[in-house]
């Protein structure tokens, strides 16, 4: 079944399209990359779904309900979660009470603190951070500020989560520790939508890459089409990139 998916999307800033006539879909349980050089409207594309950016043209729907015209608040209480690609944490605030704000925010009904604090504890415990929940946010490594982000959006209790670039700036053996908590998201049920540059990591846990370039779709396939495809191996990879490798 598809959950979330995009007809005519289209978003300029000025005379230039961002995003240009992309349709998308994804369906439930999947975990679907989304690739392309810098510039080509990826977190744009990002930002128009979970609507830190307003739509020019097309539509896009959760479970067949409109999103547009919504505000972000709203769309976070569907059931759509994000991460950012700068990271947005409030630096001075306690691991915990970072996670706390997903727990309040996400939810269309008033939540009690107990409640809110036991799904922050759960998300905490989740991605593994329990024994740093008193830390302040900006006294973290990178890795585990970008794990403060993955629990807050879990917090919500999304359905679908938007990650964009989780694993930039980590080392090897971060990068294969957050895909292991990517497919750990996964088989809790949770839809997964990823930007990413890491090649080992869109092609280790996706079952299907979508290819933007210049605002445009050019290509959508498994890993294997993509790393073969001519098109795509000429305007971002480089070279022809083997799957899962």
């Amino acid at each position: 079944m598809q959950i979330l998916e995009g007809h005519g999307v289209t978003k300029s800033f000025g005379g230039l399209a961002a995003v240009s006539n992309v349709d998308f879909h994804i369906d439930q349980g999947e975990i679907l990359g989304l690739i392309g050089p810098n510039g080509a409207g990826k977190t744009t594309l990002f930002n128009l779904i979970s609507a830190a950016l307003p739509l020019k043209s097309g539509e896009i729907r959760l479970k067949g309900k409109k999103l547009n015209g919504l505000k972000p608040h709203k769309i976070c209480q569907l059931g759509v979660a994000r991460t950012f690609q700068g990271i947005k944490i409030c630096a001075d605030m306690p691991v915990f009470q970072n996670v706390l704000v997903g727990a309040f925010f996400g939810s269309p009904n008033r939540v009690s603190g107990a409640d809110a604090a036991k799904e922050a504890t759960q998300a905490l415990e989740f991605v593994g951070l329990s024994e740093m929940r008193a830390t302040p946010a900006k006294d973290l490594t990178l890795v585990n500020q970008k794990r403060v982000e993955v629990a807050r959006a879990l917090a919500t209790k999304p359905e679908v989560l938007l990650l964009d670039e989780l694993m930039a700036g980590l080392n090897s053996a971060e990068i294969s520790e957050s895909m292991e908590l990517v497919t750990k998201i996964r088989d809790k049920g949770i839809t997964i939508f990823m930007v990413e540059h890491v090649m080992k990591a869109i092609m280790g846990i996706c079952e299907r890459i979508m290819v933007l370039h210049h605002g445009e779709k050019i290509a959508e396939g498994t890993p294997q089409e993509i790393a073969s495809n001519k098109t795509v191996i000429e305007v971002y990879l480089g070279e022809e990139t083997h799957a899962g490798s």
